[in-house]
């Protein structure tokens, strides 16, 4: 289907838009072209659909750019770091053309919407009484010309509402440098309209500058790695540009202390992994605390009982995701060093469970461990939110799959299938928080103690004894502070739906994607003698191999454009390397 054809059916289909979530986002009225404009309630109303189109558990299961757990064009089972039964030909760098994508389609029908909306706002009078729908569609437009830029890099630029016969949509893609340039405005003018606070779900000024971190940090380490290389320490103009823009959109976020992370002393150094699981239906923590207790969400996709429409628990929990070793290496150890520099701290991976031991919190706020015990939402549920609740407990056998095992987004209460309530976090103030840093780092080439400390907030959050990142630390121990930077990042974030895009813009995925994905080690440990059941090969170091013969192609930055455009639009032209695929 022709975005000529999804043009007209925007116009169409203004009469049949959907409810969101469980916030009062239904434009309700049958709201038809000739009607919508006529006062200021109704611009709100339109733009009430555009909270449906950010990332969350599964946005869709075809246009999936939106996808921030199940796979997608973001999702980390395309990165290196997990994987599951079945080769993601992704993250195995052997996905080809496709007929047609969903995505192509959807995003540019979502940008149809915002230019509608905003075209209609020039000729409404009363322009105060409708800046927060303008300001609504001008960070929607750039959401949504972002993930074409991530996706397939130069772009169609749009706008406007284009008549069905405009020559734009038959046109070369604009160059992405003029698409973010545009990004960038919307998102500074969004900013400038939008309310310092809101409902929860709704945009506020600092989710604009949030996202303007995140697509200036992404579009200024492109420009810079693409150009110099991976391990470049030389800045371009334009990579100079964005970043300080990033530093600066990050920066006026942390400044007004309107959020911070989220912590409570009862929950402790499982203050983490609770967070994602805050729900406002019933009892679901040990401090009884529920979404308004969550201070880090900047912006979420908001959700009641049953709405989701994945099951995310039974989706993520134990063996079905497999955690690759990979990542468990990459957990830092309680006295601050990486496994491979941390001495004695490190207690190897003779034992079941020795190399959770001294280790960042988070590995065991994600992870479980071999005779854990823990719980899901049907069979084995926690009622009492204490100790009892572990005489009715599953316990945990890691030995299967890659002996890894997610914890990860997954509830402990009783409730059915698909019916968990927790939102998703589109835009947390730990990403800012990292955001700023790794701005701040990449601009200079070194950073103060006082900014690394945005950094130590986000690692202490749940490891408080844990000795902080200072530039002393790290030039005692010989460390990297641009691999420390990316570490937190990649730790803090990890299922999140942020890997893949990193190795991308770092231009290190060459280097990272190849890998073998690797389960736990066997030889020599206790596995040895006690997974009688497990057949799959080992590596000369005795580690499960998950998947290999993993490739890397540059071609494989960016994603090759659907051949049903091309068709209908050569002047599209395909992506390098994918031509003659």
């Amino acid at each position: 289907m022709n975005k000529k054809h999804y043009i007209r059916t925007a116009c169409l289909s203004v009469l049949s838009l959907f409810a969101v979530s469980c916030l009062d986002l239904d434009p309700k009225a049958q709201l038809g072209d000739n009607l919508v404009w006529n006062k200021a309630d109704n611009f709100q109303l339109f733009a009430n659909q555009f909270y449906s189109w950010t990332r969350d558990f599964q946005l869709s299961t075809t246009n999936t750019y939106g996808n921030g757990v199940s796979d997608g064009p973001h999702s980390d089972y395309r990165s290196d770091l997990i994987a599951t039964s079945s080769i993601n030909t992704y993250s195995q760098g052997t996905n080809v053309i496709p007929a047609e994508d969903d995505n192509y389609t959807t995003l540019y029908k979502q940008i149809y919407y915002t230019n509608l909306l905003l075209n209609r706002a020039e000729s409404f009078e009363d322009k105060a009484a409708i800046a927060v729908p303008v300001a609504e569609a001008k960070f929607f437009r750039a959401y949504c010309h972002f993930e074409l830029v991530q996706i397939w890099g130069n772009v169609i630029l749009l706008t406007q509402p284009l008549d069905l016969t405009s020559g734009e949509l038959y046109a070369a893609r604009n160059d992405r440098g003029e698409v973010i340039d545009q990004i960038v405005t919307d998102l500074q003018e969004a900013a400038e309209a939008l309310p310092e606070t809101a409902e929860a779900g709704r945009l506020t000024k600092y989710a604009a500058y949030a996202m303007l971190s995140r697509v200036a940090l992404y579009e200024g380490t492109w420009q810079k790695f693409h150009t110099n290389g991976a391990d470049t320490e030389t800045n371009t103009e334009r990579s100079t540009e964005l970043l300080t823009i990033a530093k600066n959109a990050a920066y006026n976020v942390i400044k007004d202390n309107k959020y911070k992370l989220f912590y409570n002393e009862t929950l402790g150094n499982q203050s983490y992994r609770y967070m994602f699981i805050l729900e406002d239906a019933a009892q679901c923590n040990p401090a009884n605390l529920h979404k308004t207790d969550n201070t880090e969400y900047i912006l979420s996709h908001r959700h009641r009982d049953g709405d989701k429409g994945t099951n995310i628990t039974h989706g993520m929990l134990a063996n079905v995701c497999y955690v690759t070793r990979k990542m468990a290496n990459m957990y830092l150890c309680s006295n601050g060093l990486p496994i491979d520099k941390a001495g004695d701290t490190f207690k190897g991976y003779s034992g079941a469970t020795t190399e959770f031991q001294n280790r960042d919190n988070r590995m065991t706020n994600t992870l479980l461990q071999h005779g854990q015990k823990y719980w899901n939402n049907d069979g084995k549920w926690r009622t009492t939110w204490n100790d009892e609740d572990l005489n009715n407990a599953l316990e945990a056998n890691v030995r299967s799959n890659s002996g890894y095992q997610n914890y990860k987004w997954c509830v402990e209460r009783q409730v059915a299938d698909y019916y968990e309530s927790m939102d998703y976090p589109v835009i947390r103030y730990a990403e800012v928080l990292l955001n700023y840093v790794e701005a701040v780092y990449e601009l200079q080439g070194n950073i103060s103690d006082d900014d690394l400390q945005y950094l130590n907030d986000v690692r202490t959050r749940v490891n408080p004894d844990m000795p902080e990142l200072t530039n002393e630390f790290a030039s005692k121990y010989g460390l990297s502070m641009r691999e420390e930077i990316r570490r937190e990042r990649t730790v803090e974030l990890f299922l999140e739906g942020f890997r893949i895009d990193d190795l991308k813009r770092w231009a290190t995925a060459p280097e990272e994607m190849p890998q073998d994905q690797l389960g736990v080690k066997v030889k020599g440990t206790w596995f040895e003698t006690n997974w009688s059941a497990q057949s799959r090969q080992l590596n000369s170091d005795g580690c499960i191999i998950l998947y290999d013969g993993r490739i890397w192609d540059d071609k494989l930055y960016l994603y090759p454009l659907p051949s049903d455009q091309l068709q209908l639009n050569p002047q599209l032209g395909q992506n390098p390397g994918w031509s003659n695929n």
